[in-house]
């Protein structure tokens, strides 16, 4: 959908130096502190892990430690001093995590709660891809599809699209939520604990930074219950199979290099894959085993005239929509050019707003079967059309680095 880029003044982090002394201390000062962060990574299985953080900020938005926490900090071995030459408390507090070299992203519980899932904003909005950005002479575009209405997905979801959730997680702007979808995993067959999204739902690109608090809620509001149904209900009616945070992150290279705020910048590349674990004991079961399903992805799908129709799925959150409610959208693909030199995206007809960013593209395969090759990245701002990424190498070293981080585990 229109997608979301906040803007942060912050540079983001840059490639690891794993097991060096820096990343230790960044560790140990972030565990002391008990700092709510997101720490996620990029295409290559070797890049940064960056993070985000709030505690304790100065009026000058500066990082103060408390001289109490500093002195047990020293007794673990840790000088915050000399940390990076004492250079940590002229930083920026977003600028600080992102220079830390290891992957944080400690369980909250309770902080998606029911009022706060539900007061998630549509993390797309003023925000869009402007058709003067799409001139037909950009590679490979195809005539602009007529808009598609959304159609309500019939409740219990779980029965009707067991393997939707939406993704909350906080950035410079508020609360903000997208859209995903449980994906097999290949190194834990029927056991999975992975989710497809879009890489602007987990970082906001080349003048930003990693989200944080990420979570996902497989089949939210399941009922189907409108908006003021919902003002009264439980975290068991919100969230029936319950809250799952994202351990791990990962989304393209070129996302975080090229992804921008309008123009469709990094857009053929703006996927990510999550790795979640449960906020509460699940029994043993993972992800997979919980929703009683997961989707293939298929990184060989068709070039876009051979594509029959796609099917997108997600939760719209701008007008006239209110980001409750499971929509999908129907249609036959067409296709989109950004930048000539990148890959042509699926483009097709629908009136899902933001919110529905991240939601899973799924259409046919050659064995007659449903399969993920897409999930939505852009949008025009008036809507009426949706955009995904053509899923190919770069999207499965993504998603095989991810499998394979947790291979053992």
């Amino acid at each position: 959908m229109r997608s979301i880029r906040p803007p942060f003044a912050a540079r983001r982090g840059r490639r690891a130096r794993r097991g060096t002394s820096p990343a230790l201390a960044a560790v140990g000062l972030a565990a002391a502190l008990a700092l709510t962060a997101t720490a996620c990574d990029s295409g290559d299985s070797k890049a940064n892990a960056g993070a985000t953080v709030s505690a304790s900020p100065s009026s000058d938005d500066k990082i103060k430690i408390p001289d109490d926490i500093r002195d047990r900090l020293k007794e673990h071995g840790i000088d915050v001093d000399k940390w990076k030459n004492g250079a940590w408390k002229n930083w920026d507090r977003d600028d600080w995590l992102r220079e830390a070299d290891d992957f944080i992203n400690p369980i909250i519980k309770g902080l998606w709660d029911p009022d706060r899932m539900r007061d998630a904003d549509d993390p797309d909005k003023d925000k869009g891809v402007d058709d003067n950005d799409l001139s037909g002479d950009q590679g490979v575009t195809d005539p602009t599809p007529a808009p598609v209405v959304a159609q309500a997905v019939k409740a219990a979801y779980h029965d009707s699209a067991p393997e939707a959730g939406k993704v909350f997680f906080d950035s410079p702007e508020g609360t903000m939520v997208c859209s995903a979808t449980v994906v097999e995993d290949p190194a834990h067959p029927g056991k999975s604990n992975m989710v497809w999204t879009a890489g602007h739902c987990v970082h906001a690109g080349k003048k930003g930074g990693w989200y944080r608090n990420i979570a996902f809620v497989p089949a939210y509001n399941n009922a189907g219950k409108t908006a003021d149904q919902l003002q009264d209900a439980t975290k068991a009616e919100i969230a029936p199979y319950g809250v799952w945070w994202s351990d791990w992150a990962q989304t393209s290279d070129q996302w975080i290099e090229q992804g921008g705020a309008t123009g469709g910048q990094g857009a053929p590349y703006d996927f990510a894959v999550l790795h979640v674990t449960p906020e509460k004991g699940s029994n043993g079961k993972s992800l997979e085993e919980t929703v009683g399903s997961a989707l293939p992805v298929n990184f060989n799908a068709p070039a876009v005239p051979k594509v029959a129709s796609i099917t997108a799925t997600g939760y719209p959150a701008a007008p006239p929509f209110d980001g409750q409610k499971l929509f999908q959208c129907t249609d036959r693909p067409g296709r989109l050019s950004v930048v000539k030199s990148d890959p042509t995206m699926y483009r097709i007809g629908c009136t899902m707003t933001g919110g529905s960013s991240g939601g899973g593209w799924v259409a046919k395969g050659a064995d007659g079967k449903p399969a993920l090759v897409s999930n939505t990245s852009i949008g025009p701002v008036s809507s009426g059309w949706l955009a995904g990424p053509h899923l190919g190498s770069e999207a499965k070293g993504v998603y095989d680095s991810v499998s394979k981080k947790f291979a053992g585990q």
